[in-house]
């Protein structure tokens, strides 16, 4: 009888994934992926596009791993960054479509897809240690990172948006990032049940 593999820091699961080891890449994506659609769905408001930019992610990280630099930062907002970007480019894409196609000027409702109950579970779990991870930051840096992430707001939109220079949302930013990093580690909270 063999025993499940526990999960690892997030740089051993991708060394072991350079190493063929489809099971790290299983670890995480269970691990992360109810985030990054969170995520996703927020910025796109399309579960469609989500799921497929979703799976995207984790098909780029595994035909290369390597990518992945754990000196620069963590994972989880790696992806998130990389998540983000692609959610915006979709956006930017889609409306350059709108704009040039004759639209009616109605609009699909996304339609949640049933998905199984565990997942959902898991990523109301995760989304409310996001919640609770941001209600820890300072106000100023929350509404940054809020505006950026959830709302796929460039710093130079938020720096419009909130009246403050740029150079102030750069940092808050920069600091929340931080902070949520240091908050939720390598993965190894996560597995403690902190955070």
């Amino acid at each position: 009888m063999t025993l499940p593999l526990q999960p690892g820091p997030d740089a051993a699961l991708v060394e072991r994934m350079v190493a063929g080891d489809e099971s790290a890449l299983s670890t995480l994506y269970d691990r992360y992926s109810g985030m990054l659609f969170s995520m996703l769905v927020r910025i796109l408001k399309d579960t469609s596009a989500a799921e497929e930019i979703l799976q995207d992610l984790f098909l780029q990280l595994w035909r290369n791993p390597s990518r992945f630099d754990p000196s620069r930062g963590s994972l989880p907002a790696w992806l998130l960054v990389i998540g983000r970007n692609r959610a915006i480019s979709r956006l930017r894409s889609r409306e350059r479509r709108e704009v040039s196609e004759d639209s009616e000027g109605f609009s699909m409702e996304s339609i949640p897809s049933p998905g199984n109950i565990e997942e959902e579970a898991q990523r109301s779990q995760l989304a409310q240690r996001l919640k609770s991870a941001m209600a820890t930051l300072p106000p100023e840096q929350r509404e940054a990172v809020e505006l950026a992430y959830f709302e796929g707001m460039s710093q130079t939109e938020i720096a419009a948006r909130t009246g403050s220079p740029l150079g102030t949302v750069k940092s808050r930013v920069r600091a929340a990032m931080q902070s949520l990093k240091e908050r939720f580690g390598d993965g190894t909270a996560r597995q403690s049940g902190r955070l």
